[in-house]
């Protein structure tokens, strides 16, 4: 049960005459939205690093720089698949397809991958040369009913394609080049299906990265019945406007490039845009900076007209965003949200993977997590929705503190992993009065656990708590007996779907 729930204290009617108080009240909640589960299913691993994930007609792709895929479970070099920086996977099972083509020359890496609305292309960018053994400059198209590489895509880019969203009409391709059909176009540029270079050009320049000084696209997303498009990245100047009037993100005319939203203010000087999504309706960022003062967060827009829902003040550079059912989850190394609602303080240990709501940025509790894992050891670096799955990809090698690289999956359930029991002490109280006392203990999808108090083996009562692996409160209860009598208690604690093993006994003796 993954439900944001009011604290409660549920207390059992009281037996023979006993009395009793509970003690201990957590962070408070908002009634809401339910996360999927913590628990990851079983998935493929790849050996290197998973860049970009996309979905269309049933399957998962993901695109990086790694060399091959293994079974679940199986340790480094067993079991494994060929895949040059390319997997398809069933989108249910995440059984790996037969279908790899494999991206070569340039720097060899997949670094976008996104489906045409019907699902019958997918669109890959990256550095490389050759897909499938068909020779291409950084982008490529992909029939999804074949496995074959498109033959009317293929268009010359001057450099690495970070960027890339899909309309009927269109085809946005961003990142670090300056032509594209020899023509100039600076970082961001859109092309017809079959490779006919679009009038919507946008010159892109200055970097607001101190230490990247090329500017560069990492993120769009388009709104076709809006005719926008919205690029996010590392830009000080879009089509000569002055210096900082727009800033690592900025709305266009998607048939022109026309500037319509500035979004002034919205990301400060050194940081930059890693992640762009919207659902038709509004739209989400994922942001990074360096340095002080930065804007490491998510952020949530309207896309009508380009107002801001809200802001996250977390720090820790965020790689993924995908709203998905009222919440956003993100990808991130997210180490103080301490003045975002449901927040953490500063937390030596990083948190990966964070859920929000949507409707006023709290972080809810799902608190699945990897770790930093290889290359710029970021953790996390992509994500996408697959049949109500959601897929993670990046840098990390272990998932809630397993072996797990590259790739994970959350669905909403089946919920399998239990609360662990606290530990239970008892001292003498006032005369016929005994008293316990416990740490609330914590859990990765449920911010509130019941706790399960028995009596010489029958049940007490029950107590609610909320609780985070930050701010577990103490916890207690004081039981009324006949004076001098021992008993033996126990405690056992569930998320209303798996019970933790009861701890105990301990024998305590009422005051006399």
């Amino acid at each position: 049960m993954r439900r944001r729930r009011p604290v409660r204290l549920l207390l059992a009617a009281a037996v023979l005459g006993l009395s009793s108080t509970a003690l201990g009240a957590g962070p408070a909640q908002a009634a809401g939205e339910t996360t999927l589960t913590a628990d990851p299913l079983s998935t493929w691993q790849t050996d290197g690093i998973v860049w970009a994930l996309a979905y269309a007609r049933g399957v998962v792709y993901a695109g990086g720089t790694f060399e091959h895929i293994r079974p679940p479970g199986a340790s480094a070099g067993t079991g494994e698949l060929r895949r040059k920086n390319f997997a398809a996977f069933d989108a249910v099972t995440g059984e790996p397809l037969p279908c790899a083509p494999e991206f070569t020359g340039g720097v060899e890496t997949v670094r976008a991958l996104k489906a045409s609305p019907d699902g019958s292309l997918l669109y890959i960018g990256g550095s490389f040369g050759s897909a499938g053994g068909e020779g291409r400059s950084n982008t490529a198209s992909l029939n999804t009913e074949d496995c074959t590489i498109g033959s009317d895509w293929k268009p010359v880019v001057s450099s690495t394609v970070r960027a890339i969203d899909v309309t009927d009409d269109a085809v946005y391709i961003g990142g670090q080049f300056t032509t594209v059909q020899g023509q100039t176009r600076e970082r961001v540029a859109a092309l017809a299906p079959d490779g006919t270079l679009l009038p919507f050009n946008v010159t892109v320049r200055g970097s607001s990265i101190s230490n990247d000084p090329i500017p560069g696209i990492n993120a769009i997303t388009v709104a076709p019945h809006l005719n926008k498009v919205i690029i996010g990245g590392r830009f000080t100047s879009i089509n000569g406007s002055l210096l900082n009037s727009v800033h690592g993100l900025v709305g266009l005319d998607a048939t022109t490039g026309r500037i319509v939203n500035h979004f002034t203010g919205w990301i400060p000087r050194k940081s930059a845009v890693k992640s762009l999504v919207n659902d038709g309706t509004n739209f989400y960022l994922g942001a990074e900076g360096t340095g002080g003062g930065v804007f490491d967060g998510r952020a949530a827009g309207r896309l009508a007209d380009g107002a801001m829902l809200w802001k996250d003040t977390c720090l820790g550079a965020t790689q993924a965003v995908v709203p998905h059912r009222g919440v956003l989850y993100s990808g991130s190394h997210a180490h103080n949200c301490g003045d975002t609602p449901g927040g953490f303080p500063e937390h030596r240990n990083r948190q990966h993977l964070l859920a929000q709501s949507i409707s006023d940025k709290t972080i809810l509790p799902w608190f699945p997590d990897t770790n930093d894992g290889i290359g710029e050891q970021i953790g996390p670096r992509a994500m996408v929705m697959a049949d109500e799955i959601l897929w993670t990809g990046g840098e990390f090698t272990t998932v809630n503190e397993k072996p797990q690289q590259g790739l994970t999956r959350f669905a909403a359930e089946p919920d399998t992993g239990a609360p662990q029991v606290p530990l239970m002490s008892g001292a003498t109280g006032a005369r016929g009065k005994i008293e316990l006392s416990w740490k609330a203990s914590w859990d990765r999808d449920d911010g509130v656990l019941t706790y399960r108090l028995y009596r010489d083996g029958v049940f007490l009562t029950s107590i609610e708590q909320d609780s985070r692996y930050w701010d577990r409160p103490m916890m207690g209860y004081t039981d009324t007996v006949e004076p001098g009598a021992t008993h033996r208690y126990s405690l056992e604690v569930t998320d209303g779907t798996n019970l933790s093993g009861r701890n105990g006994p301990v024998y305590v003796t009422a005051g006399s």
